[in-house]
């Protein structure tokens, strides 16, 4: 059987798709921003030696880096408000699961860099008389950002993609709204496929950004 394509009729859906683009785009900032928050905080506190501290922000970070994101995001909807005996919407459990979980991923990156600099730099800095979080906001993290920013930009290309997973709980974004259309018009190889294209405008370019600022971050002088 030969499939007629037809992709003419989605013009009349074009305001739908473009307000999930925006609702796409706002979680992806949001969460970002937030999963940035969310990520310096634990992954600060893991440097400490407290395992007071450490143990419980080891178990956050593994929980959700170990778990689906989709899971999570059930979880959140589903059976957090059982176990609170609240009822939270579905745009409030989307957002602290996304923040959650991309914070879990930018909470090691931050350790990571951290780490990363060589003990010579830290000895040398408090030679000089400076204390610990000074040391740290002058001569550590400076150098750390460099060696961050190249996981950080992947991770948050990745969390674009990642926002599609709150239309399983009615969130009206880009895939959400693709199959509204669906439902109404019995297309769906038009309708994910213009879905799909979205995605790879929304996120091609961006990787190419990241890939030109990489190399441009690699062949400056350390």
């Amino acid at each position: 059987m030969h499939y007629q394509w037809d992709f003419v009729f989605l013009l009349r859906y074009a305001p739908l798709f473009w307000r999930g683009v925006l609702v796409t785009l706002s979680y992806t900032g949001a969460t970002i921003f937030l999963g940035l928050v969310i990520g310096l905080a634990v992954g600060l506190g893991r440097l400490s030696r407290s395992r007071l501290l450490n143990i419980p922000l080891i178990a956050f970070i593994e929980l959700f880096r170990c778990t689906p994101l989709l899971v999570q995001i059930v979880w959140f909807y589903y059976a957090l408000p059982v176990l609170l005996g609240i009822q939270i919407p579905a745009t409030v459990a989307a957002v602290m699961t996304l923040s959650c979980y991309t914070g879990a991923f930018y909470a090691e990156i931050f350790r990571g860099g951290i780490v990363s600099i060589e003990q010579g730099q830290w000895d040398a800095a408090r030679a000089l008389g400076l204390r610990r979080w000074p040391v740290m906001r002058r001569v550590i993290l400076p150098q750390a950002v460099r060696r961050m920013i190249p996981p950080f930009v992947n991770q948050s290309i990745t969390q674009l993609k990642n926002t599609s997973l709150v239309s399983t709980i009615a969130v009206p974004d880009l895939l959400y709204n693709g199959t509204l259309v669906t439902a109404d018009t019995y297309r769906p190889l038009e309708v994910y496929t213009v879905v799909a294209l979205i995605y790879f405008a929304l996120l091609f370019p961006s990787t190419l950004l990241a890939q030109a600022y990489e190399r441009r971050l690699a062949k400056r002088p350390r």
